[in-house]
């Protein structure tokens, strides 16, 4: 499976597509009232550094709360390096900055292991108000970047971080893990696959799950995973979950096995929601964590067949 649609909101805003708004012609909205996108078509005569200035200069970005970096690369994949300069050039300009989203990008414009991303710890130092931040990209196995890292940081107003990747390297969770993020409420991963660069261990899993980082701590994504079965055995005794109100182990390869585990556990009744969609879950166990957790919102969406041999998560490639 793939990332097949563009996100439609982000930051609690709708997202506005400025350069398609611009070569229509189309009206612009006011500069809070969206969250910018901007993102350039394969073989556009017009790269993405200069549509960034573009939107510069015909936006009050002094005004501008989110921002959406969608497809950046118009002729085969392209490092993120060149669109991450700009955006950091432009800080002084980008007060108001607290959401950022780095790499909408379906699998028709680039597969999510062909995102070319780079070292993104410049971008909570250089926007220290930011509370939250999304960034979507490759390891760097399958393209001539450096792929996603991250160095660990001190940031005080960081409040939602999420990595989607198909194949995360273990860098990027240790580095979130070394991290100082006192504000953080909402934390995501999607693991990946080896082939991909996905390279992270349970152990590796361990600070986020013992309960003694980020205090703030009430959502938590650990997803898109083929140890998904031993991501839910030991949350399933770990201290986090009890002040959590929703977790997610998605998009992995859970069978049976983790979901008796899960049920075996500690408590999971004062969950808001429980996201499983993507799974290999029988129908007998669907029923009995439905009833078990009555009361709680359990997305079962999307399930494979229990039987099937070539069991794959939901974004790798």
């Amino acid at each position: 499976m793939t990332v097949n649609k563009h996100i439609e909101e982000f930051h609690g805003l709708p997202v506005f597509d400025f350069v398609a708004a611009v070569d229509e012609g189309g009206e612009l909205p006011e500069p809070g009232a969206v969250a910018w996108k901007v993102a350039v078509e394969f073989d556009a005569s017009t790269g993405w550094v200069e549509r960034w200035q573009q939107f510069l200069d015909a936006v009050d970005t002094g005004r501008v709360g989110a921002v959406v970096v969608g497809e950046w690369s118009k002729d085969g994949p392209e490092s993120f390096a060149e669109p991450l300069a700009a955006i950091l050039g432009a800080a002084d300009r980008l007060p108001a900055l607290r959401g950022l989203f780095v790499g909408d990008i379906t699998y028709e414009e680039n597969e999510i292991s062909w995102i070319d991303m780079v070292d993104v710890t410049p971008l909570l130092t250089t926007f220290p108000l930011l509370t939250e931040l999304v960034v979507r990209g490759a390891s760097g196995e399958s393209v001539d970047g450096d792929g996603v890292s991250l160095k660990p940081v001190r940031h005080e107003h960081l409040r939602a971080l999420r990595f989607e990747s198909g194949g995360l390297p273990v860098g990027v969770p240790r580095a979130v893990a070394a991290s100082e993020l006192p504000a953080l409420e909402r934390l995501a991963f999607w693991l990946g696959v080896p082939n991909y660069g996905g390279d992270t261990a349970l152990d590796d899993l361990a600070p986020f799950l013992d309960g003694t980082r980020f205090p703030a701590l009430r959502h938590l994504g650990l997803q898109n995973s083929e140890i998904q079965d031993e991501i839910a055995a030991a949350v399933a005794h770990a201290p986090v979950v009890a002040r959590l109100e929703s977790l997610d182990l998605s998009m992995g390869v859970l069978t049976d096995q983790g979901a008796t585990a899960l049920l075996d556990g500690q408590p999971l009744t004062h969950l808001k929601t429980l996201d499983l969609h993507h799974h290999y879950l029988t129908d007998a166990m669907q029923q009995r964590l439905r009833e078990a957790l009555h009361g709680v919102s359990v997305d079962l969406s999307g399930g494979g067949k229990p039987d099937d041999q070539w069991r794959y998560v939901a974004v790798s490639e």
